[in-house]
């Protein structure tokens, strides 16, 4: 696969993709290996069971049959699994709750073709990569308003006990975050911890 300075580079970052793939050795099989070979992944193959991915393991290619559907993959569904492109034999409900449980962003029909597999592949890996960065950014918002919540009940408290205005409270905590260098987030969970351990 010829690289340009026009190819996306999730097509240039494809040679040194880890890929696995969990699928019987069949003509499909077959074929998933050697146009992962051709584009130039790094390929391990397993059937039917795999307990543990391999360490730096970048994408997943599983056959959706009933030897997997009535398996616990343990690495499956952890914040740390790569995009999972289900090979689909059959249409039908069972298989395709199947794809919704695996989170899939693309899919590949049996029989596979060379056609597609490419275009599959680099759907998943961009979907996938795009909805991680917006997971963590949701995890600095709720991080970043659980802060704020911690900051106005501390707040409250210097006020209610202090007698002073919210502005005098607030500035009441930065002098002491300052004064013991540590972040005023930090100095307002002390002071709803030592609340909430006075109150109980």
């Amino acid at each position: 696969m010829k690289s340009t300075a026009a190819t996306p580079s999730i097509l240039r970052d494809l040679r040194s993709l880890k890929v696995v793939v969990i699928h019987p050795q069949d003509q499909d099989g077959d074929e998933l290996l050697a146009q992962l070979q051709r584009i130039g992944c790094d390929v391990e193959v397993f059937w039917p069971r795999l307990d543990c991915l391999p360490a730096n393991t970048g994408l997943v290619l599983m056959a959706v049959r009933p030897e997997t559907l009535s398996m616990n993959f343990p690495w499956l569904g952890t914040s740390n699994s790569p995009p999972v492109i289900p090979v689909v034999t059959y249409e039908n409900p069972i298989t395709i709750e199947a794809v919704l449980q695996l989170n899939a962003f693309s899919t590949i029909p049996s029989p596979v073709r060379s056609f597609g597999l490419l275009t599959a592949i680099a759907v998943a890996l961009t979907q996938f990569k795009a909805s991680r960065m917006r997971d963590r950014y949701i995890d600095r918002l709720e991080q970043k308003q659980a802060k704020v919540r911690v900051i106005q009940q501390a707040k409250q408290i210097v006020m209610d006990t202090r007698g002073v205005s919210e502005e005098q409270a607030y500035q009441m905590l930065r002098a002491q975050a300052m004064l013991k260098r540590e972040q005023i987030e930090t100095v307002a969970g002390e002071i709803v911890k030592a609340r909430e351990t006075l109150s109980f």
